[in-house]
């Protein structure tokens, strides 16, 4: 095989966050080592879990920095580089709070928009021009404190929604794996988001 991609899920390390949904990006990559039958392991190199797998003839490597979110390109910045691999074969899973919860946005680039996982990958990558699913996590209702909402764990009905967005985004990361970007977008981006909002019209955070 000599096609290789780099799938990076966004989180923190820690139980204390491993339900939450800032945590996302670390649950569909968790979801794509089940279905690929591989285990992801701590890397001292890498500062990141990390796991081999294929998919249609395509070499995949799992990510998940565990440099906490705001310095997650330290760990991506160091598997391309080791690996000898560009920005091109990179894609990142994140949350997105300016996203309805349970939608899904594919890009083919753009910017971090404040979104400090991002920034810092583009930071260590030193370019924008990477693939991203991004996976809305909303917005909590009249607190108005997003740090609070996306550090907070998932209640019962919430965790058992995000099961079902799990599985949808991991099945997009392996569309995009499979049948390229564009493909991804356009079976994606074109769903109905969960309460009939369209998807991939906002502007918002990345």
């Amino acid at each position: 095989m000599r096609d290789v991609k780099v799938i990076v899920g966004l989180g923190n390390p820690g139980d204390e966050y491993a339900r939450t949904p800032h945590n996302i990006g670390f649950l569909v990559v968790d979801r794509l080592a089940e279905r690929m039958g591989v285990r992801l392991r701590g890397s001292s190199r890498f500062q990141a879990r990390v796991a081999t797998a294929a998919h249609e003839g395509i070499e995949v490597l799992l990510v998940e920095p565990q440099t906490f979110m705001n310095s997650s390109g330290r760990a991506v910045g160091a598997v391309l580089a080791y690996r000898k691999l560009a920005p091109a074969d990179l894609l990142v899973v994140v949350d997105d709070a300016d996203l309805p919860f349970g939608s899904l946005r594919l890009r083919k680039q753009g910017g971090s928009a404040g979104h400090r996982g991002l920034e810092s990958i583009a930071a260590a990558v030193g370019t924008t021009d990477y693939e991203r699913v991004r996976v809305g996590i909303g917005r909590s209702e009249g607190t108005g404190d997003l740090v609070r909402h996306v550090l907070t764990a998932f209640g019962r009905n919430e965790w058992e929604q995000a099961q079902g967005i799990v599985d949808k985004a991991a099945e997009a990361v392996l569309c995009a794996v499979r049948d390229g970007m564009d493909a991804a977008m356009n079976r994606f981006n074109a769903r109905s988001a969960p309460g009939g909002g369209s998807e991939g019209v906002s502007g918002g955070k990345e």
